[in-house]
């Protein structure tokens, strides 16, 4: 049994998976000094001035995380309007590139249907040249 001022250990039993002790504190003293208050401190009362300045800096953080939004969404808008600039203009020139080549296809068919009619007037002429002169 070991003692100290305030603790009591007392070994119980010792046991093959190992020993047991209790422990006995000695009871509160009236006159012990407690380590803690019971209740807690009063807070100090807090001044006009100090709940003016509280309000102050609140609304000062109040209106800068405002701004900071405000900012973010036009920042945001922004970019909005930049891709739908982007798109439209993407669109613009697919229309005109689609366009063009429809165009220059169209040019291509023309040339040929004129190339082919003006082969067939040259074989009709042939044929009638031909016909003439044989006949």
């Amino acid at each position: 049994m070991d003692t100290t001022d305030d603790i009591l250990v007392k070994e119980l039993s010792k046991r093959a998976s190992g020993q047991a002790f209790e422990v006995i504190l000695s009871p509160s003293t009236p006159d012990a000094k407690v380590e803690f208050p019971l209740s807690p401190n009063k807070k100090r009362e807090t001044s006009l001035d100090e709940i003016k300045k509280k309000l102050e800096a609140a609304d000062l953080r109040r209106r800068s995380h405002e701004a900071e939004v405000l900012k973010h969404l036009a920042e945001k808008r922004e970019h909005e309007k930049e891709v739908i600039q982007k798109a439209i203009e993407e669109s613009c020139n697919f229309s005109k590139q689609t366009q063009e080549k429809l165009n220059q296809k169209i040019e291509a068919n023309k040339e040929n249907r004129s190339a082919r009619m003006a082969a067939l007037n040259e074989k009709f002429k042939e044929k009638v040249s031909s016909s003439i002169s044989v006949q």
